[in-house]
Formats: C-alpha cells, structure tokens, sequence
C-alpha cells in the first residue's frame, strides 16, 4: 500500500451480506476521522453507485429488507428478476449486473417501495473533485484480460478452494458475483478452467460497460488519460 493509510478493507464477511447502506455509514465515519485529523481522503475504485451514495450524489431510500419478499424472490432465476425489474424501474434496470440475483431482489425490493431507484440529490455534502478514467475500449480490454492473467497466476482459484474449505458455500460464492461466480462454477464441475476464464473475461468487460455508463451520469467528473493530468487537477484543487 506505499505506505499510504487505507480504510475499509477486511470489514466484511462474505457468508453475509454487506449493503450500500453498511458502506455509507462506515465510509462517512472514516471520512470524519480524516477530516478531524486534518487530511483529504482520496476515494478510489469500488462501484460508482457506491462512491455516489457515500458523497451524497444519491438520495438514498431507507427502504429496510423484505424477508418474505426476498424468499419469494429468491426462488425466481436472474433472468425472472431482470425482467421484473425492468417493468418497475427501467432506469435502474440499464445499470445493474442483470445476472446478479441478490442485486436485482435488493433493486425491486426498493422499486416496489418506493417506485424508482436512487435518483440525484441536489444536496452537496462534500467538496469533491472528481476524476475518471478514460481509456480507448481496446487499450481498455487489453488492461482487464492482462489482470485476470495476472490474479489468476497469483492463485485465484486457491483463493476461493481455500474460502470454501473455511465454510463459503458454492452457492454464495456464485452471489458473490463475477471472479467468485464463475470460479465456483468451475469448482463444482460446471464449467471447464477454460470456459472460466473465457466467460469471467467477456462478464468484466461488459461489468466495465455497464459502470461506464453510470459513471458518465455524473457531469462533475473530469476524464483524464494519465497520472500528470491527474496532479496537475488534484493540485489546482486543492489550492483553491
């Protein structure tokens, strides 16, 4: 980590689940515990509806869990639940993983509450600066397939033997989503080591599509290319 302070890592069970609320509510403590000790926190990676609702880009629903709702969910396949969704709020529906069953009931659960999903606050809670990454789409795919290699290498799939020896079921792994999906089917049989890494590949890609798209949503970001032009606005701001 370079020496750099880091938050928010490890805080998770992945036998539970661990919802954008938990996250705002420990990502704005740390945020706090930064400002008191006079430092600018730096938020980085993670899902551009998690970073917008820490940042008070959303208004966000306190819609509190359904259990008789998700149970009844829970037995519909991904495709069942897309297809709901879609009829419910098809703004959310353009955005979500459309294979991931524990994101599409939590996004219906809300759309039945509350109509839509989370839409656009007015309300400025931070000063931020904000930064994306613009890459061509080949430069961009050449990066995703050269960093699957990579994990993959360093032992990807000891990883996910290791965490079902430890008690991670396959069938959570699978809710999980994208690297511990497709390595728990191919664990249990389903797909080949090739038609893993061939699928995990093409569903990276189009996850990297689809926050593009929720990230271009956002008119206070500044693209950038390189790391100079990333400085050169950080100091700007900073300066101000």
């Amino acid at each position: 980590m370079g020496g750099v302070p880091h938050h928010l890592i490890d805080v998770a069970s992945p036998k539970r689940q661990f919802t954008v609320d938990e996250f705002v509510r420990k990502g704005r403590k740390i945020l706090t515990i930064i400002y008191d000790s006079e430092k600018i926190p730096i938020v980085v990676g993670g899902t551009g509806f998690y970073a917008d609702a820490l940042l008070g880009r959303l208004s966000f629903p306190e819609v509190p869990p359904d259990e008789k709702l998700r149970a009844r969910l829970a037995k519909k396949s991904a495709a069942e639940l897309y297809t709901m969704l879609r009829k419910l709020d098809p703004r959310r529906a353009k955005t979500i993983e459309r294979s991931h069953p524990r994101r599409l009931i939590r996004a219906i659960e809300i759309a039945q509450v509350i109509g839509r999903s989370p839409f656009p606050s007015r309300k400025n809670e931070y000063d931020v600066l904000w930064l994306g990454i613009r890459l061509p789409e080949a430069e961009l795919r050449r990066r995703i397939k050269a960093r699957l290699a990579t994990r993959l290498k360093a032992g990807l799939v000891a990883e996910a033997r290791r965490l079902h020896a430890c008690g991670l079921s396959y069938e959570r792994m699978d809710a999980l989503g994208l690297e511990y999906r497709f390595l728990a089917r191919h664990l249990t049989g389903q797909l080949t080591r090739q038609e893993m890494e061939e699928q995990l590949e093409r569903a990276i890609n189009k996850y990297a599509k689809r926050q593009m798209r929720w990230l271009k949503r956002n008119p206070d970001i500044r693209w950038i290319r390189d790391n100079e032009e990333a400085l050169r606005l950080a100091k700007k701001f900073l300066s101000r």
